[in-house]
């Protein structure tokens, strides 16, 4: 017999008490020396903790700007409330650099900002109101001198996002980062001077379409060039761009035998829509279809939904996985739509699911899946749904609020009730159950009044899902026996969220497996001959 070994985790739900946090510095070569860092002092901020407990709050970002003094910011529990601070590790005290408030809840706090060598000037992105659009992140150049209040200055504008700061150009005073400027769905990197004299410059706009239009990227230490890792549409490739010369780049990784080995592959062909829904919003899908195919065929439809607060699925990275294999080799077209509360859109678009999980985003995929069904080579009786996580909980929550003819749908490792979730995501959107359990009610996937006899529900979970433990599953599957529905059950064991790569693989094909035997097109029998006479 194998010996077991046990893993012992403290589930935070939503409404119980937090553990009590506390930052420490410790000094290397004398471990047994350590300072703590302490918060901003409660009596100057006291929205940061609550009267009850004075450490419920959270660190969400520490950085070490120099050798003795880091960057941190404090996060209050209903996220409404953040500091970031600047902490001496050598006698633990910290000083207020920028406060934050909203009257919803603050995104994007997990963020570094980035420090001049001195630390008197930082930049940072704010929420910045653009007209009617509402907010959209923003770089903000703050300076605080030492004896006067600090100024911001704001160096960019814009109906588009700032997503990532990464490096600040001290002699030529020359600012780089990463935006979405242009479309949502793309990445790229550009400069902006904080002498305001020019608008941003866009670096990698000048490479061809072809190299790639989904950038990451990492500045060298001195500033004068970047590795670009460019992660689609296409294969990625590594490029080493000049930032003097920015027409100057040198191929590092092009990734050629992927991108020959894919070439004789039969490669899905990704199309991008907007949509518009009832409520005047917006509604983009990506929709992969067979590399053969045409409008005088029919196919299945697969909906893979992930609707995370935040997230973003319609976007130009690169992405090849189990769905693909359905789409080259069983003829199906798969769709995934960015609805309300997705991420890289605005204040505005992600803050509409506030105080109300499972209503807009759910009514957004329906949406889609109406318009979807119109089309003239959609069958009608072949459409299912996949999701992961919160995908698994919308996945849900859209079989319990439409009579569209779905067929199958898969959920793994779904969240059923947000009590019974992490305090720090399920309070940030629906506050504290004490005082709003209505809409924990509302929110949740339970009960299920729907017999759901008349589809194949699969639920995928493993045991050991320290992220949305298994508890939710087995609440799901004891309702579903009580109304007769029709479901099976995968299960991992002592497996977490993310499966190893030996369970993903079986995974893999037990997805594609179901949603062929589901969405293959029904071949009428043959009519019997009749026996002839002798």
């Amino acid at each position: 017999m194998c010996m077991q070994v046990f893993s012992a985790y403290s589930v935070l739900y939503a409404g119980k008490p937090n553990p009590s946090v506390r930052l420490f510095v410790v000094n290397l070569y004398g471990p047994t020396h350590t300072q703590e860092l302490v918060p901003p002092n409660t009596q100057d901020t006291p929205k940061l903790v609550s009267s009850t407990n004075l450490r419920d709050y959270y660190v969400v970002m520490v950085k070490w700007i120099s050798n003795t003094h880091t960057a941190v910011r404090w996060l209050n529990r209903a996220q409404n409330v953040s500091i970031l601070t600047v902490c001496d590790a050598t006698i633990g005290a910290c000083v207020n650099k920028h406060e934050e408030t909203s009257e919803l809840w603050l995104s994007k706090q997990e963020q570094e900002p980035v420090f001049t060598r001195d630390g008197g000037k930082f930049f940072l992105t704010v929420p910045v109101k653009q007209g009617g659009q509402g907010e959209f992140h923003h770089i903000a150049m703050v300076t605080k001198p030492l004896r006067s209040e600090p100024s911001q200055v704001q160096l960019t504008s814009g109906d588009w996002e700032v997503t990532k700061i990464l490096a600040y150009d001290e002699s030529d005073q020359i600012l780089y980062f990463l935006s979405t400027e242009g479309s949502p769905q793309r990445r790229h990197l550009h400069s902006v001077s904080t002498l305001g004299l020019s608008p941003p410059r866009c670096l990698t706009c000048g490479l061809s379409e072809e190299r790639g239009t989904f950038y990451d990227a990492v500045i060298s230490p001195d500033t004068q060039n970047a590795i670009l890792t460019c992660q689609g549409p296409g294969a990625p490739s590594v490029i080493l761009l000049s930032l003097t010369y920015p027409n100057s780049y040198a191929i590092l990784e092009d990734n050629t035998q992927l991108k020959e080995s894919l070439q004789a592959k039969k490669i899905q062909l990704t199309e991008f829509k907007v949509r518009g829904s009832s409520e005047k919003f917006e509604l983009p899908l990506k929709i992969s279809y067979p590399v053969d195919f045409s409008e005088s065929n029919l196919y299945g439809l697969l909906l893979v939904v992930d609707a995370t607060p935040g997230g973003q699925t319609v976007n130009d990275e690169f992405s090849l996985d189990w769905t693909s294999v359905l789409v080259s080799s069983h003829d199906v077209i798969v769709v995934r739509v960015d609805g309300r509360g997705s991420g890289y859109r605005g204040q505005k678009t992600l803050q509409e699911i506030h105080h109300q999980l499972g209503h807009l985003e759910v009514q957004d995929q329906i949406t889609a899946l109406q318009y979807m069904l119109k089309l003239p080579y959609i069958d009608k009786t072949r459409i299912g749904v996949y999701g992961k996580g919160y995908g698994g909980y919308t996945t849900m929550m859209l079989l319990k609020s439409t009579d569209k003819p779905i067929m199958c749908a898969v959920a793994q490792s779904p969240i059923v009730d947000w009590k019974n979730y992490a305090s720090f995501f399920s309070e940030r959107y629906l506050g504290m159950p004490s005082n709003n359990d209505n809409r924990y009610q509302l929110s949740s996937v339970l009960p299920i009044f729907k017999g759901l006899q008349d589809q194949k529900l699969m639920i995928i979970h493993g045991t050991a899902d320290a992220k949305v433990h298994f508890q939710h599953s087995a609440e799901l599957i004891k309702h579903l026996i009580q109304i007769g529905a029709n479901y099976s059950m995968q299960i991992y064991p002592d497996e977490g969220h993310d499966l190893s790569l030996k369970s993903q693989r079986h995974l893999s094909e037990s997805l594609t497996g179901f949603f062929q035997a589901c969405l293959h097109p029904c071949v009428p029998p043959l009519p019997e001959e009749e026996d002839e006479d002798e």
